[in-house]
């Protein structure tokens, strides 16, 4: 009963970055309560992961300071609000172990992201893709926002195998 529980709470990060990847790409924002139940559900896991005090300690300073670089890239007009939350409450759940590997392919993604919309929004693309759904066509408008929680999703999902929770969780 005990493991089940655990595995089902270990679900909760990836199913919420996704849903905030998802909500970005077709709206443009990731609504807060994504980034609230990131946050609430860290707590819950991992006591019953068995972390240590100084663990979870110290994954709230790594969720800290990605706050803090969040609403840094905000203030400068390279992510927005929803995309700085969502960056902090995924970076919470990190630890040590999958902070680089978070932060590297978060970048690499948003940088992909970047060029992937570029040639979206080229004027050969760009007609193309106005045929499809209307948030595609968004996606494609030119001087339109970037989605960069799809690129926050794709780090914290090819982090999470390293991070402290699931790390604690192979050790059970």
């Amino acid at each position: 009963m005990l493991q089940s529980l655990q595995t089902l709470l270990l679900f909760v990060f990836p199913a919420l970055v996704v849903i905030g990847a998802m909500r970005d790409a077709v709206s443009f924002t990731i609504p807060n309560w994504i980034s609230v139940a990131l946050a609430a559900a860290f707590l819950p896991a991992a006591l019953l992961m068995g972390a240590e005090p100084a663990q979870i300690g110290l994954a709230c300073l790594i969720g800290l300071g990605a706050l803090v670089a969040g609403m840094g890239m905000f203030a400068v007009g390279w992510i927005g609000g929803g995309d700085a939350k969502l960056f902090a409450a995924a970076g919470l759940w990190m630890g040590l172990g999958g902070l680089l590997p978070y932060l590297l392919v978060t970048a690499l993604a948003g940088g992909a992201l970047a060029v992937g919309l570029l040639a979206l929004r080229s004027v050969w693309l760009r007609p193309i893709a106005a045929r499809g759904p209307g948030w595609f066509g968004r996606l494609a408008t030119p001087g339109e926002n970037v989605p960069y929680g799809i690129a926050i999703a794709f780090g914290a999902l090819a982090a999470f195998p390293e991070s402290l929770l699931t790390t604690l969780f192979r050790g059970l």
